[in-house]
């Protein structure tokens, strides 16, 4: 049957195969350890749990400080993006003083080993198997004792009882079930690799994000080196934090910088080129926001936004339009983040209109200019929250002053820099472009 008769959707019905009784002794997916009965919860002795550095700060980060014993971490991403890579570093210095298992379902070991050497994994702890059967993999653990343990990937993995294929919605979710149920059991951290679909959610059953403790996403543009580590679940941490990094031959190297980095092509005296900044965490990035404003050459009018939302963009053109008389109605926009960044917070707003007025009056702002504040329908500039840290951020980046909404302004200890407080956003612009 190819529709389902309930929902009405095609292709979406999974043939599973019943398990045999022989498999019915398959240990509990849960993470009671054992326990036969309930126990109180002020009978729990809670402690504090002791993270692991992996020895990559921006993974640390992401993470929130580190490993928790007994977590299971997925990854995905696209394909070539840098998962297994990132692993293997973490792997080499997390297998310094004890063993480690890093079991890869799609490379042979000398594979392995190549791109080991290319990365300069030099750790004498490290075990490497070459095994897809989860029985055997999860026997070797068991004989090994190791201290972290990596399966690349999740997808490759299958029991036989199943009888399905590997990949499968069946053998993905027991494979992850099984894995859960070591690492909760022994305490040791295990990372999962996963594959992602064409659309960019992690391909297997929903369920498979539910079961483990943290989701980690590791993005970037085609042909483009860098890489963005985000936290999209996270028991033991925020989901807020992202790690940057930059693939070169030898593998992945941290930024520690970011916003030097994002910067560091800038174009000077450039229309339509403005600096805000934006807090992923507790980390303030600097970023640049690229606008191009230019007549249509059709009936109806783009509106074309990467890295902000598009319906901000056209709120903002329309707020323009009505309050401070921008004619962009016969024109096209295009709205641009530069270095693949995503500006989710509405603290760019400003930021994004002084872009769309400096390119549509081909007048360039400031390099040492940083804009931020929030813009609401009426024109009015609205506070932004942590705004001290935005702040320093700039003036390291040798920012001269800065444009922000009043309310913020007023709550600011004196700094290193001119403070220009504005109520409304004819206000803001005014002083963005004299």
């Amino acid at each position: 049957m190819g529709k389902c008769p309930e929902c009405g959707t095609w292709g979406s019905l999974v043939e599973e195969v019943a398990l045999s009784d022989a498999s019915q002794t398959r240990p509990a997916w849960g993470s009671s350890t054992g326990q036969a009965k309930p126990v109180l919860l002020q009978d729990v002795t809670g402690t504090s749990e002791a993270r692991w550095p992996t020895g990559i700060a921006e993974l640390d980060r992401v993470l929130g400080g580190g490993v928790v014993q007994g977590s299971l971490v997925l990854i995905g991403g696209d394909p070539g993006i840098g998962k297994s890579t990132l692993l293997l570093m973490a792997i080499d210095d997390l297998t310094r003083d004890r063993p480690g298992l890093y079991v890869s379902g799609e490379e042979s070991l000398k594979q392995t080993r190549m791109r080991a050497d290319r990365l300069g994994v030099k750790s004498s702890n490290l075990h490497v198997f070459a095994e897809t059967d989860l029985e055997k993999v999860l026997q070797a653990a068991e004989k090994l004792a190791p201290a972290t343990l990596v399966i690349d990937s999740i997808q490759t993995m299958f029991l036989p009882e199943l009888g399905s294929a590997p990949g499968s919605v069946s053998q993905v979710r027991e494979c992850a079930g099984r894995l859960m149920a070591y690492a909760k059991k022994t305490g040791v951290p295990t990372f999962l690799i996963g594959h992602v679909t064409k659309e960019g959610s992690i391909a297997g059953p929903r369920v498979l994000e539910h079961m483990v403790d943290t989701v980690l996403y590791f993005e970037g543009e085609r042909g483009h080196p860098f890489r963005l580590l985000r936290a999209h679940k996270n028991r033991f941490g925020s989901t807020n934090e992202i790690g940057v990094f930059e693939m070169k031959g030898s593998g992945l190297v941290q930024v520690p910088d970011p916003s030097a980095l994002f910067l560091a092509e800038r174009p000077k005296n450039a229309s339509g080129s403005v600096v805000t900044s934006t807090l992923n965490g507790t980390r303030p990035i600097l970023v640049e926001v690229q606008a191009l404003v230019a007549p249509t050459g059709h009936g109806t009018a783009r509106r074309t936004a990467m890295g902000v939302d598009s319906n901000r963009v056209a709120l903002l053109a329309a707020v323009l339009e009505k309050k401070e008389g921008v004619q962009l109605m016969g024109c096209d926009i295009f709205v641009n983040v530069a270095g693949g960044m995503e500006l989710s917070e509405p603290s760019s707003d400003l930021a994004v209109a002084a872009a769309l007025v400096s390119s549509l009056n081909n007048r360039a702002i400031s390099p040492h200019t940083l804009i931020l504040g929030e813009v609401g329908l009426a024109g009015e500039v609205r506070a932004v929250s942590q705004i001290e840290p935005r702040l320093v951020e700039a003036i390291k980046m040798g920012f001269k002053r800065v444009i922000l909404p009043s309310g913020s302004a007023k709550r600011l200890e004196p700094m290193k820099m001119e403070v220009m407080g504005v109520e409304t956003l004819g206000q803001a612009l005014q002083l963005a472009l004299n």
